[in-house]
């Protein structure tokens, strides 16, 4: 059954919490890791891969960004697809309110455009000022050269969010904010994140390349004053969004895996690797893991939001009592699994490849899923920046166990990973990364069914038994061994990655 995303909480709610007793899962054999990965179909993650992208394609927007028509479809169609298994799910909406911010943003420089890009949540704003170089990477009051009154400043990415930069040039006077990338690529968008913030207020702020911030740095500390014409074109409003939980009749429920994937996609298009293929891809496995029974509860998590700032992850870790994230012994979060220019990429829980270690149970979590490609499926992998900075993050933050997979995004395949994995050398993992070409064409099927057999088998595994994860104790906050200088990455370094706040 069909419900319209509109319909009140209360006749939600009491659609999932009505079930007979008769209707919960009969006996059924344990499920089994071998058993549940042979199921997994590439044709049924096709299949319904191509029915996203007729959700987004099917609107003006051709998206599926937050509680836009194509993102509500999406909802209502993993809603429906796991209430329909006769009760072997709990299943709910969890509603919640965010700022939603689209537009457009213009740099140019002498008359030559610099191809800016919008940074979400940039208020509205026109000017033609001098730019000013931001001292260090504008992390700081103390960078910034003050008054700055009736000037543009020109700031790196790295180290702190771009919304933290955005308040800090405001706070020194500045009427606009250009960030320029620290890495080479195509261009540089993301998200100041939802206002407010403790430095003040967001001035209109646009991105621009490397090679271009550069270029305005040599020409500024070589003493020529540079004019930038910088005109931000902004769009804020309140949305409901929707995520959607799934939890398994049977299992204890006092010990529960976790499983998470974003629904979204960014405005430019409809999102299929980033990421629909981790929604689809917990979708095929819930589904077939409603023949088998489990010793644990299984709790699947779509969450809304992720491409404004985890905003859905957070807002669901937020709504948990102290009670209910004990419950939890690990969560798995699985973002853009089926890159065209793939790797295998196993979040590093035990930091031992980036010095970033997550809660107890995360080295754990990287060590099955290290077993699995190497042992089950005879592949090759290698270990992900565990930043906390996909929508594992919040989790991560109240010391609850995570890990993942990750295919990558914008960043540049080396010929070492070449070597491991195929594909291309320098060229980015997924060439159509938050653009219009992110579309079922853009999916590697070959990464695609073997993430799924890989999850497939993190839930088999879990769902019998967490004897390989620490005792239950007092849930510890994730540790960050170092500061590390933050680069992009979807790497995902993901403040990043996918929704880019640094």
């Amino acid at each position: 059954m069909h419900i319209p995303l509109l319909t009140s909480v209360l006749a939600l709610s009491s659609l999932t919490s009505a079930w007979p007793e008769s209707l919960h899962p009969r006996a059924s054999p344990l499920v089994q890791s071998n058993e549940l990965r042979r199921v997994l179909l590439r044709s049924n993650l096709l299949a319904k891969s191509r029915i996203l992208e007729g959700f987004a394609y099917a609107t003006p927007e051709r998206n599926r960004v937050f509680g836009g028509p194509g993102h509500n479809a999406t909802v209502n169609y993993l809603y429906d697809q796991v209430a329909a298994l006769g009760g072997y799910y709990n299943v709910e909406f969890q509603p919640f309110v965010e700022t939603y911010s689209a537009g457009n943003a213009s740099v140019k420089i002498a008359g030559a455009d610099q191809d800016a890009q919008l940074f979400t949540y940039s208020p509205s704003g026109k000017f033609t000022e001098p730019l000013v170089a931001v001292a260090n990477l504008g992390c700081n009051a103390t960078d910034y050269p003050a008054p700055l009154t009736g000037q543009i400043a020109l700031i790196s990415r790295g180290s702190c969010p771009f919304g933290q930069k955005s308040a800090l040039a405001g706070a020194a006077g500045a009427d606009a904010a250009i960030i320029y990338d620290n890495i080479e690529q195509e261009s540089l968008a993301g998200t100041l994140g939802a206002p407010p913030r403790p430095e003040g207020p967001y001035v209109p702020t646009a991105g621009i390349t490397l090679a271009r911030g550069t270029a305005l740095l040599n020409s500024i500390n070589g003493g020529a004053e540079v004019v930038a014409d910088l005109e931000v074109f902004s769009v804020m409003e309140n949305r409901t969004t929707y995520n959607v939980i799934a939890q398994t009749s049977g299992g204890d429920p006092d010990n529960v895996l976790v499983l998470t994937a974003h629904t979204d996609s960014v405005d430019a298009g409809p999102g299929i690797n980033d990421n629909g293929s981790g929604s689809i891809g917990l979708l095929e496995v819930a589904l077939q893991l409603s023949k088998y029974s489990v010793n644990n509860a299984i709790r699947f998590v779509w969450v809304s939001a992720e491409e404004f700032g985890l905003l859905g992850s957070k807002f669901y870790v937020a709504s948990l009592s102290d009670a209910e994230k004990a419950k939890i012994r690990l969560e798995l979060n699985f973002d853009m699994i089926a890159s065209p220019n793939y790797k295998y990429g196993i979040y590093d829980g035990d930091g031992s490849s980036f010095n970033l270690t997550g809660a107890p149970g995360s080295a754990e979590a990287e060590k099955l899923f290290q077993d699995y490609f190497t042992n089950d499926a005879g592949l090759k992998w290698v270990p992900e920046e565990f930043s906390g900075r996909s929508d594992y993050g919040p989790f991560q933050d109240v010391g609850i166990a995570a890990g993942g997979l990750f295919t990558g995004a914008e960043d540049v395949k080396t010929a070492e990973e070449q070597a491991l994995f195929g594909g291309q050398a320098g060229v980015a993992f997924d060439v159509n990364y938050h653009a219009v070409g992110d579309n079922v064409a853009n999916l590697n099927m070959d990464a695609f069914i073997q993430n799924a057999k890989a999850i497939a088998h993190a839930v088999a595994t879990y769902a019998k038994s967490f004897a390989t994860l620490p005792p239950k104790g007092p849930v510890k906050r994730a540790v960050k061994r170092e500061e590390k200088k933050v680069r992009s990455g979807h790497s995902h370094a993901h403040l990043d990655r996918f929704f880019v706040t640094e």
